[in-house]
């Protein structure tokens, strides 16, 4: 046997380093893991809003001083009870934050809205809308743009194929929010016919009871649906010409459901008396 068949081959192994999962692969772990987070926290604030008082004052109490509620609590004693509580603004505190993600919470609903309807402008013709929060709630407007009217009939409270479509698109979006709905309407200053029986202000209403019943047949809650409003030329859009079409509208509003608070501030928790 020669020194040639005794050499063992050599196998070399690479081993690949790195590659697409180690480059990047857990990155949105992360972000997934913050969403998840930020969601909890919502439903836990939305969750102790539907608590009565007394556990609201518990677990207020319990956040304000953890050591002292459940040595208190131990003892037969809730310190909120007692008034000793070192922080008598955090049920502020909560209001604000609250409001804050019910602010938010409308502004991410009114952006599905505008998209939604934007994308929809094949079959909603000119019409135009608009969407927006104020420091009241959310605010959606569906606003005629010329001579021919887009959403109703002329003259009529009777919803066209277009105003009935985008009805059925906001409602989609609105259903997944708690707040109370209030439907107004708007005409612009011209004279309604001549019977004086039905003037603006009954075709106003009527238009926006009509926006009502859209909404409710196209799925949204019939509980939720509040008011509704018939402002006939009373609030025009352009003040400047009161027979414009961009006067004849309908709103449909969203108030808040909690107060808009001041910023809190932390109040220091009181220091022990020097002996």
């Amino acid at each position: 046997m020669t020194q040639k068949a005794h050499k063992k081959p050599i196998i070399i192994k690479k081993v690949k380093k790195g590659g697409h999962g180690g480059h990047h692969g857990g990155s949105w772990k992360v972000a997934y893991a913050d969403f998840v987070t930020a969601m909890m926290a919502f439903f836990m604030v939305m969750w102790i809003l539907g608590m009565d008082e007394s556990t609201k004052q518990a677990v207020e109490g319990y956040f304000s001083n953890p050591v002292g509620y459940k040595q208190g609590y131990g003892s037969g004693n809730s310190p909120i009870a007692n008034g000793n509580s070192p922080q008598k603004i955090t049920q502020a505190q909560v209001k604000f934050f609250v409001h804050v993600a019910e602010e938010k919470a409308l502004n991410e609903a009114g952006e599905r809205v505008k998209m939604k309807l934007n994308g929809a402008r094949g079959v909603l013709g000119s019409g135009r809308f608009e969407v927006d929060v104020t420091q009241e709630g959310l605010r959606i407007e569906l606003i005629e743009s010329s001579a021919q009217d887009q959403f109703f009939t002329s003259g009529s409270a009777e919803l066209r194929p277009m105003g009935t479509a985008a009805l059925e698109l906001i409602a989609i979006e609105l259903s997944a929010l708690r707040n109370p709905v209030i439907l107004e309407g708007h005409t612009d200053a011209k004279p309604f016919g001549s019977d004086r029986g039905y003037t603006n202000w009954e075709l106003s209403a009527d238009r926006a009871n009509a926006a009502r019943r859209a909404l409710a047949e196209a799925g949204l809650d019939p509980t939720r649906l509040k008011e509704v409003r018939g402002y006939a030329d009373t609030r025009l859009r352009v003040p400047d010409d009161r027979f414009a079409p961009q006067n004849r509208r309908i709103t449909i509003f969203l108030p808040f459901n909690t107060a808009s608070p001041a910023s809190p501030t932390v109040a220091a928790a009181p220091t022990a008396p020097a002996n």
